[in-house]
């Protein structure tokens, strides 16, 4: 990297810190920490909830699965994931949106003590926040990763450096500087990934034209929709692991949804998310696609992304890509620390410690920073010792697939109708069947990657409709009532 690359990512990490700065105003209070006082208008909660749906994986571990695999990883990733989001616009964004008008909630799981009981809320709470630490820690590992690649630096200063930013900005601003660097971070993105496509595009044989004439050229089977392992089956399985993922079930997300103003604005604001995720990937991955063209027989695929850029950016514009994928993975885990520390200091202090109960406004929003500093403070030291934890894509990917679907489940169900009569016994038992349906899946050699990934999920998911439906005991009024308010044709 040349000294203008260095100048364009200070600035940019000097603009992230500015908007924090500027946030940290417009909070008085832990509802403006943790919701923004449910005040997000759909544009922004929109574009919020798309970005934290990345991060530096997605240069790091997609670029690989692009240059070995092709097309395929737009079809079971982004395509999936537009699908789901646009289902949870439909069907469950609004609910979240009323959730924070009817019960007063400032995080994902608080509803959950109405819904079913204090157990079973303690349980997804401590389990989530458990998973988060170490998900989040792998991506501070990950994009320390493509720091060293561009520019040599060590993994330790990468991981302390993108570290810090998050912390602070996080820290002082909540919220509102989450997304309004989301925003920020999209627009670098928006602005990288484009030079980048125009720049690979200029530099294939048919320029523009290769737009359509490239995917003749590429590996066998790397136009394709569909390339073993990444089968029909494998997308329908990330169809249904996305669904409750961007519904809500990956928390940072349904914090976009609860802090929209109303409930028509969380729901365009899911159509927002769905539409983006639906065309812009076409755009970022094109250059991980094409990559095989320019770069033959790598050893390492997941570094295409990062060499690409190298080979073909000019200083300044290199440095303008490398703050994109920063912003990615800012975006996701900041996401992460503002929600985790939520449910800390919403549902596990107060239940652990009284003294943490019923405290003024002051205090409140002095233990939301305490909370938020120590959970990022705690994933810096994980992204240290990544390697002690299986490695970047042993915390990323083993710990998201063990415990996403089985505790989403019961938190996006929950807040259904349909399955009132699944109480806390079909909660908690479908969060143990999905965990050791994992756990022997593990033990299995050569199974299919679309078993792997989808059954842990589909058994919580069978466990917790049947346990529901097996059950005799009458239907608790809180959750008639709770229901009654979240199905609410009012715009509240």
């Amino acid at each position: 990297m040349e000294l203008l690359d260095w100048i364009v990512l200070a600035f940019y990490f000097i603009l992230l810190l500015s908007i924090g700065l500027w946030a940290y105003s417009k909070v008085k209070n832990s509802a403006d920490f943790y919701t923004a006082g449910g005040k997000l208008p759909w544009w922004l909660s929109g574009v919020s909830h798309h970005v934290s749906g990345y991060s530096g994986a997605v240069f790091v571990a997609y670029a690989g699965i692009a240059y070995t695999h092709g097309f395929t990883l737009y079809v079971w990733w982004a395509f999936t994931v537009s699908i789901a989001t646009l289902l949870a616009a439909f069907y469950i964004a609004p609910r979240w949106s009323r959730l924070r008008k009817f019960a007063n909630i400032q995080s994902p799981t608080e509803y959950l003590l109405m819904r079913y009981d204090l157990k079973t809320q303690q349980l997804i709470a401590w389990v989530g926040s458990l998973i988060k630490v170490f998900d989040t820690g792998g991506k501070l590992a990950a994009i320390a990763i493509l720091l060293n690649v561009f520019s040599g630096t060590s993994i330790t200063f990468g991981i302390l450096l993108v570290g810090i930013v998050s912390l602070i900005y996080i820290t002082i601003g909540g919220l509102w500087a989450d997304v309004w660097n989301d925003f920020a971070q999209f627009i670098v993105q928006l602005l990288a990934g484009i030079t980048m496509f125009v720049v690979i595009l200029l530099n294939t044989e048919d320029g523009f034209m290769s737009i359509t004439t490239v995917w003749d050229k590429l590996p066998e089977g790397n136009s394709d929709f569909f390339n073993d392992p990444y089968t029909i089956a494998f997308a329908f399985a990330m169809l249904l692991i996305n669904f409750f993922s961007y519904s809500g079930g990956t928390w940072n997300l349904a914090t976009r949804f609860i802090s929209s103003s109303s409930a028509k604005v969380a729901k365009k604001a899911g159509i927002l998310s769905s539409i983006l995720y639906l065309i812009w990937p076409l755009i970022l991955l094109y250059p991980m696609f094409v990559a095989p063209l320019f770069l033959e027989n790598l050893s390492d695929p997941t570094l295409s992304y990062g060499l690409m850029a190298k080979k073909f950016l000019p200083a300044g514009l290199l440095g303008l890509v490398l703050a994109s994928m920063f912003a990615n993975t800012l975006s996701m885990t900041s996401s992460d620390s503002n929600t985790i520390s939520s449910v800390i200091c919403r549902d596990i202090l107060p239940n652990l410690f009284p003294k943490f109960r019923n405290l003024s406004q002051k205090k409140e929003l002095r233990l939301a920073r305490i909370c938020t500093f120590c959970f990022t403070f705690i994933t810096i030291l994980v992204g240290l010792n990544a390697s002690s934890f299986g490695g970047i894509f042993g915390l990323i990917v083993t710990w998201f697939a063990a415990l996403l679907g089985p505790i989403s489940v019961p938190m996006i169900l929950g807040l259904l109708p349909a399955f009132k009569k699944s109480g806390s016994v079909a909660a908690i038992s479908s969060i143990i069947g999905g965990l050791l349906v994992f756990v022997i899946l593990k033990m299995i050699p050569e199974k299919p990657l679309s078993l792997e990934m989808g059954a842990p999920i589909l058994a919580s998911l069978i466990i917790f409709i049947t346990v529901g439906f097996l059950s005799k005991k009458p239907v608790p009024q809180k959750v008639t009532e709770l229901h009654l308010n979240l199905k609410s044709k009012k715009d509240v």
